[in-house]
C-alpha cells in the first residue's frame, strides 16, 4: 500500500535525470517540497467508504486515521451513543481498532447531547477541543451528517487534517485543516486555522 503521491522509483528516476544540472535539481526539489507541503492530508491514507461515515481525522505524526461513523439503530441515531469513533491503523497492518479509554476520554472522544425539541439531532464537541460545537443528524434522505463550523458557517464536515509538532517535550498543534461540503450548494469548503 502506497501513501505518497509518487512511488520511490519515480522519485529516483526524477533525481537521476536532474543530477546532470545542479540548478535544475535545486528548482525541482523546491517544487517537490511545495507540492508535498500543499497537499495537507491528501498524502495520507483514507479509510474505506462507509454509508455511516461522518468524517475522519488524519494527523501529520503517522498514517493512522481516527474515524467517526454514525451509530445507527433501526435507521436512527443511537440515543445513547450517536457516534462510533475508532482507528484505522494504516501505520501497522491497516486494521480497524477501538480507541483506548484514555484516547476516548482525553483526545479523540466526543461529548454529545440530544438537542431539545429536535428529534434525532445531537449537539456536541470534541473533548480535546471544545471551542467549536458541531451537530450530528440525518439529512432529508436519511444519510448521517456532521455539521461543523467552517469559515463561520455550519457545513458538512468530511475530513480533518491536524499538523502536529512533536519535536518538543510537549506536543503542540501547528494548524488544523477542515474539509467539507456546503449543505445547500454541495460545493467544497475549506478552512485552515491555528487553535
Amino acid at each position: 500500500m502506497h501513501y505518497s503521491v509518487f512511488n520511490p522509483k519515480q522519485i529516483a528516476i526524477f533525481f537521476v535525470i536532474c543530477i546532470s544540472n545542479y540548478s535544475q535539481m535545486k528548482l525541482a526539489s523546491l517544487l517537490l517540497f511545495i507540492a508535498f507541503y500543499g497537499l495537507g492530508g491528501d498524502r495520507f491514507p483514507t479509510p474505506p467508504d462507509s454509508p455511516n461515515r461522518l468524517f475522519f481525522i488524519q494527523r501529520s505524526t503517522n498514517a493512522n486515521v481516527v474515524v467517526y461513523d454514525a451509530n445507527l439503530i433501526s435507521g436512527k441515531l443511537n440515543a445513547k451513543d450517536p457516534v462510533h469513533t475508532y482507528w484505522y491503523r494504516f501505520g501497522e497492518r491497516g486494521q480497524k481498532e477501538e480507541l483506548t479509554t484514555i484516547q476516548r476520554t482525553l483526545a479523540y472522544g466526543l461529548y454529545t447531547t440530544l438537542v431539545p425539541g429536535t428529534p434525532n439531532t445531537y449537539e456536541g464537541h470534541f473533548l480535546a477541543y471544545r471551542k467549536r460545537k458541531f451537530m450530528v443528524k440525518q439529512d432529508a434522505a436519511g444519510d448521517p451528517i456532521a455539521l461543523f463550523p467552517i469559515n463561520g458557517k455550519m457545513q458538512i464536515l468530511k475530513r480533518v487534517f491536524v499538523s502536529v509538532d512533536d519535536t518538543k517535550f510537549v506536543t503542540s498543534v501547528n494548524y488544523i485543516e477542515l474539509f467539507g461540503k456546503d449543505p445547500v450548494t454541495g460545493r467544497d469548503v475549506y478552512e485552515k486555522f491555528k487553535p
